[in-house]
C-alpha cells in the first residue's frame, strides 16, 4: 500500500521539556487513523507539523508527491466570519473558476439549504461550522485530511452526519476526537499518544485502548522484576565495596564496581512505565427521601423572558436516583432550560410551573465555566463549594486537593482567568467533587474533558446516589451515565424509552442531512432518493459482511448495531420484509 507520510526520530522541545520525543510513523493510502491522547500531550500539534504550519526541533517529515492533504482546523478563522457561507466556501478556489461549479454542489451535499448559502458565518451553528470547513478542505480533491476536533460543540444530530461522512470518505484520515463512540465507528486503525511517545495499534479505539492497557500491567510487572533485581545488586554492590574497604580487598572492589555498572546498564534498559493522568474525577452525591427532587408542569422555555419560545414542557418530574440526558439540537433551548431552573433556585423562587424540593442540596455546572470567579486564585475559587464539607474548609485541604488534581503548589496563586478550558473544568469538577449534592443540573459537562475523564465521568454520575439533569451530544457518556431521556422536539419536551429511540427522534428532527452521507469526493449523477436508498442499502451490507468476517477482537460490534439500525430503517423505507 502507498506510503502517502512518513516520519522519522521527530522531536518537539517546549519550555516544560519534549512534547513529542523521537516520533516514528507512516500514513498509508486508505488508513482510517483515530488521534487520541490526554488534554495538552500535543495532538494538535502534532497535526500542525505534518501540515506544515509548524516545524519539529529536530527529525523528518517526508510527503509523498501522490499526497493531497488537507488541514481542517479545530476553530473557525477569524476571517470568515463576516462572510456569507457561500463566499466562504468559495474563497479557497476564488483564483481557480474551473472548479466554482463545485460550490453549488457542496453545499447540497453538504446538507445545506439554498437560503442559507447566503447566510454570515457567524450566525451559523457550531456544526453548520464543521460542515463549511470540511467543505473548504474538499474543493482541493484531497487524499488525505487531517481532523483536528471536529466533533467539539456538535449537537447530536450533527454528530451524526459527521460520522455519515466520514464513513464514506474514501481517502485516508487522522482524525482528532475525544469521541470513542465516533472513533470506534469510524477508525480502524489508533494512535494514541501519551508520555510524548506514540502508540501504534492496528485496533480501532476501544480495543486500542485495552491493547495499550494490557501493555501497561505488563510493562509494570517486567518494571516490578528489573527493580528486583536492581535492589539485590544494589545490596551486594554496597555490601562488597564496604567490604574492600574494611579489609583492603581490591578483589571486592573490583567486583562492587562490575556490580555498579551493571546496575546502571539495567536502570537504562528498565521497562517504561506510565504515569498515568494527574487525576481521577470523582463525584460525592446522596440520596434524599424525597419522591420528586425537580418537577416542571406547563412550562415555557425562553432564552430570556422576551424573547420567542423556545419549546414548551408538560408534566415532568425527576426523584431520587433518576440520571436524565436532556437531549436536542443546538440551539433549541437544553442550555435555556438548565438556567432556569438554577435562577429559580438561587433565587428561592415560588413558582406553579418549576417546583424543587427546597431541602435538597443541588449544583449547577454550566458549560461557558463562569461559576468560578475570574480575579479569585485557584484555593479561593474553591472556598463555595469546600464550605458544604467540613474535612475540606480549611486552606491546607483545598491545596491538598489542588495538588491531586494535576494543580502544583507553585500555581495556586495563579487567578482562575489564566487557566484554559480544559483547567478551568478540571477545577470546577474539582469543586463540585469537594461537596455532596442530592441534585447536578450538568450542562455540556464533556466539552473540555479528554477520553479518560469523560469515561470518568460517566462511571460517577452512573454511581452518582442523587438525581441528574445532564445536557450532553455525547453518545457514550449519555448510555453509561443516564436512565431516562428527555427530547426536545417540534417545541416540546418528550420523554422517550431509551437511548436508540431518542436519537432516531433527533434525526428525524433534523432531516435527512443527518442520516445520509454526502457523496463529496468527485461529481456524480443525481440519483432518485430511491437508487440513494438502494445504494445505501447494498453498502451497509458488505460492511457488515466485512466486519463479521474479521477476528471476533477486531470486530466493531458498536459500528455493528448502526449499521443493522440504519439497514432496518432503509428496509422499512424501500418496503423490504425479511
Amino acid at each position: 500500500m502507498t506510503t502517502l507520510i512518513s516520519t522519522q526520530a521527530l522531536q518537539l522541545d517546549t519550555h516544560d521539556g519534549f512534547l513529542f520525543n523521537e516520533l516514528a510513523f507512516t500514513l498509508r493510502q486508505g488508513d482510517r487513523i483515530g488521534l487520541i491522547g490526554h488534554n495538552g500531550c500535543g495532538k494538535s500539534t502534532l497535526l500542525g507539523l505534518l501540515s506544515g504550519r509548524r516545524e519539529a526541533t529536530s527529525g523528518t517529515i517526508h510527503v509523498a508527491r501522490a499526497c493531497r492533504l488537507q488541514h481542517v482546523e479545530q476553530h473557525l478563522p477569524a476571517e470568515l466570519a463576516n462572510l456569507s457561507l457561500y463566499d466562504a466556501l468559495l474563497a479557497p478556489v476564488l483564483d481557480q473558476p474551473e472548479l466554482h461549479w463545485r460550490v453549488d454542489s457542496l453545499l447540497a451535499e453538504l446538507g445545506f439549504e439554498h437560503e442559507t448559502a447566503h447566510v454570515p458565518v457567524h450566525s451559523l451553528s457550531g456544526g453548520q461550522h464543521t460542515r463549511l470547513l470540511l467543505g473548504r478542505a474538499l474543493l482541493q480533491e484531497p487524499n488525505v485530511l487531517l481532523l483536528d476536533e471536529p466533533s467539539n460543540h456538535l449537537d447530536l444530530p450533527s454528530l451524526l452526519w459527521l460520522e455519515q461522512f466520514l464513513l464514506a470518505w474514501r481517502g485516508a484520515f487522522i482524525l482528532v476526537s475525544h469521541d470513542q463512540r465516533l472513533l470506534d465507528n469510524v477508525a480502524t486503525r489508533s494512535w494514541i499518544l501519551r508520555d510524548s511517545r506514540l502508540y501504534d495499534f492496528d485496533l480501532p479505539c476501544g480495543p486500542a485502548l485495552a491493547a495499550l492497557a494490557e501493555a501497561d500491567i505488563a510493562a509494570a510487572t517486567r518494571h516490578a522484576a528489573e527493580q528486583k533485581e536492581i535492589d539485590r545488586l544494589a545490596v551486594s554492590s554496597t555490601r562488597l565495596a564496604l567490604w574492600g574497604k574494611i579489609y583492603d580487598n581490591v578483589g571486592m572492589a573490583r567486583k562492587a564496581k562490575s556490580m555498579q555498572r551493571r546496575i546502571d546498564k539495567l536502570q537504562d534498559e528498565q521497562s517504561f512505565v506510565s504515569d498515568g493522568a494527574p487525576w481521577c474525577l470523582r463525584l460525592r452525591g446522596k440520596a434524599l427521601a424525597a419522591d420528586q427532587l425537580l418537577a416542571l408542569d406547563g412550562l415555557d422555555v425562553r432564552a430570556v423572558s422576551a424573547s420567542p419560545l423556545l419549546f414548551q414542557v408538560g408534566q415532568l418530574w425527576l426523584k431520587p436516583g433518576d440520571r436524565v440526558a436532556l437531549l436536542g439540537a443546538n440551539g433549541s433551548g437544553k442550555s435555556s432550560l438548565l438556567r432556569l431552573c438554577w435562577q429559580a433556585i438561587q433565587a428561592q423562587e415560588e413558582r406553579s410551573d418549576l417546583r424543587y424540593h427546597h431541602a435538597a442540596n443541588i449544583a449547577y455546572y454550566d458549560q461557558s465555566l463562569r461559576q468560578l470567579a475570574d480575579e479569585a486564585d485557584l484555593s479561593d475559587a474553591l472556598y463555595p463549594f469546600a464550605v458544604q464539607n467540613e474535612a475540606a474548609r480549611s486552606q491546607v485541604a483545598r491545596k491538598q486537593a489542588l495538588i491531586a488534581a494535576g494543580f502544583p503548589y507553585a500555581r495556586h496563586g495563579q487567578t482562575v482567568a489564566t487557566l484554559s478550558g480544559g483547567e478551568r473544568a478540571r477545577l470546577l469538577f474539582l469543586g463540585l467533587s469537594l461537596a455532596s449534592y442530592h441534585l447536578l443540573l450538568l450542562d455540556e459537562p464533556s466539552n473540555h474533558l479528554d477520553m479518560q475523564g469523560k469515561v470518568e465521568l460517566g462511571q460517577a454520575l452512573r454511581g452518582f446516589a442523587g438525581g441528574c439533569l445532564l445536557v450532553s451530544h455525547d453518545r457514550d457518556l449519555i448510555e453509561t451515565a443516564c436512565n431516562r431521556y428527555w427530547v426536545v422536539a417540534d417545541g416540546r419536551l418528550e420523554e422517550w424509552p431509551d437511548a436508540a429511540s431518542a436519537y432516531a427522534r433527533l434525526s428525524l428532527e433534523d432531516g435527512p442531512a443527518s442520516t445520509s452521507a454526502p457523496r463529496v469526493q468527485h461529481a456524480s449523477a443525481i440519483l432518485t432518493d430511491t437508487d440513494v436508498q438502494l445504494e445505501r442499502l447494498c453498502e451497509l451490507e458488505h460492511l457488515l459482511a466485512e466486519d463479521l468476517a474479521r477476528k471476533p477482537r477486531h470486530q466493531k460490534p458498536a459500528s455493528q448495531q448502526a449499521w443493522l439500525a440504519e439497514l432496518e430503517q432503509l428496509n422499512q423505507a424501500l418496503g423490504i420484509t425479511s
